[in-house]
């Protein structure tokens, strides 16, 4: 908790709200309480283990198998609870779902936490694949809104140029974990927009092409200095200013 609170101090994120979040974590089982050599600590649950992995994957374009030109389909039971049909849709387009009406989305690819999601809040679905015959941007087109999208892109690749150049002319570590942590943080926002879409199902000279390239090159000259920081607030008197 106290390298946490280190941590999230550089950012700006007082104690409290850390001590709050990982208690609503521990509740959500996303984290379990642990003792470690240096008292009570928390880690991650399998769960937790595998939405990181997850993301992570997504987020650096890492392991991701090229589109097979299968589309994954969900049609939705009826959900007569409001709340539920929110978390429900929220879970969805966060999986990499979006809807093509209200009770059926779908993906590009298929996401192995959907049952867990469906499971959790009670809701049955049927699932199936369908290759689509024709031109594929234009159900892209009608699931996603690529003009917004592109605009997304383009405004977060301005605000993420200005970002990145605070981190040089030799920054601290502790200035360069500020500015990774915000770019990495605005970047992954698009997880809930965009599900990865291939190349095959986007207009030609795509805005999010250059954006990737830009945080792929930026995330990693800043990894370096970053990962010392926080090696550095998880030392027990770890030096917040270092």
């Amino acid at each position: 908790m106290a390298a946490l609170v280190r941590l999230m101090g550089a950012l700006d994120i007082a104690a409290p709200a850390v001590r709050t979040a990982i208690s609503r974590m521990v509740r959500q089982r996303w984290l379990a309480p642990v003792k470690t050599t240096t008292g009570p600590g928390y880690q991650l649950t399998p769960r937790a283990e595998h939405r990181l992995t997850d993301a992570a994957a997504r987020i650096y374009r890492s392991g991701i198998a090229p589109w097979d030109g299968r589309w994954h389909l969900l049609v939705l039971a009826h959900v007569p609870v409001r709340a539920t049909r929110e978390r429900v849709r929220t879970g969805l387009s966060y999986l990499g779902y979006a809807p093509l009406r209200d009770d059926t989305w779908v993906s590009p690819r298929s996401s192995t936490e959907v049952d867990a999601l469906l499971t959790a809040e009670g809701v049955h679905a049927h699932r199936f694949q369908a290759v689509h015959e024709g031109e594929a941007i234009g159900l892209t087109a009608t699931a996603w809104d690529l003009d917004a999208l592109a605009d997304a892109y383009a405004c977060w690749l301005e605000g993420a140029r200005v970002l990145a150049a605070q981190a040089s002319d030799r920054p601290t570590d502790r200035d360069v974990f500020v500015v990774r942590s915000i770019l990495v943080h605005e970047w992954r926002k698009f997880l809930f927009r965009d599900p990865g879409l291939p190349s095959e199902l986007l207009p030609k000279r795509w805005p999010g092409h250059q954006a990737a390239a830009f945080f792929d090159s930026e995330a990693s000259r800043l990894l370096p200095a970053a990962g010392r920081y926080v090696d550095a607030c998880l030392q027990p008197n770890g030096d917040r200013d270092e």
